[in-house]
């Protein structure tokens, strides 16, 4: 059976997307650097995604990652570059601003209350997500929060869960199940943590052929199919 569920934040609880392209219109107005279109966003978000993967691999550090794609995403645009620090400061606070849920996740969050144990784990910075979990209302329905930066460690590193794990209530790793849309941070880390894993893919990707897949959803609320079949076994 599961008793506890790790759930990712951005692209899975919360519609990161929509969050990241309302944040940078919106500075790119305050900084007057001119209009960013939805092109330009895509183009970001491409970026912004190879960042984040060289940092699940060990290759970059988090300020890095932070700062680099806005100045690399800035440099490709023909913008000056020299903001790209303090504009991250600014997007980490505006980040939060735009709360857009995936597939009713707060209800989903809500009902499995008492049923099961349900955690936050994410590599978003802590200002960032700490906003986005008091504005959306998922915070005070979780058991815990656990956030890389505050850990010291990030997904899908296995001291990362260690470092939970010894924190929470006692509990046996195979009724463990992390829910989450990221193959490089989520489910290696969830096999790299010898836990359940289920992969949100509402966008139908293509599987990484070295990463374990226990479920694969593309809709939140198959969650609790896979709570009801782990129960009878």
């Amino acid at each position: 059976m599961i008793t506890t569920i790790l759930w990712d934040v951005d692209a899975t609880l919360l519609d990161f997307l929509a969050a990241e392209k309302a944040a940078i219109k919106k500075l790119f107005q305050e900084f007057a650097l001119g209009e960013c279109t939805d092109e330009m966003i895509r183009r970001y978000s491409k970026i912004n995604r190879s960042y984040w993967e060289r940092l699940e691999c060990g290759e970059l550090t988090k300020p890095e990652v932070l700062v680099g794609r806005f100045r690399e995403f800035f440099e490709t645009e023909w913008i000056r570059s020299d903001v790209a620090e303090a504009f991250n400061d600014r997007y980490q606070l505006c980040l939060g601003d735009t709360i857009v849920f995936r597939d009713d996740s707060y209800e989903i969050v809500k009902s499995l209350r008492g049923k099961v144990k349900q955690y936050v784990v994410s590599n978003g910075t802590v200002v960032a997500q700490e906003k986005k979990l008091r504005l959306s209302g998922l915070g005070e329905l979780m058991d815990g929060i656990f956030l890389s930066e505050a850990l010291g460690v990030e997904k899908p590193n296995v001291e990362f869960f260690e470092r939970m794990f010894e924190t929470i209530d006692p509990v046996e790793k195979d009724q463990v199940l992390i829910v989450g849309d990221s193959l490089t941070s989520d489910i290696r880390g969830g096999n790299n943590a010898g836990i359940q894993t289920c992969w949100y893919n509402p966008d139908h990707k293509e599987r990484y052929a070295d990463v374990k897949i226990d479920y694969e959803i593309a809709d939140l609320h198959e969650v609790y199919d896979i709570i009801d079949a782990n129960e009878q076994r």
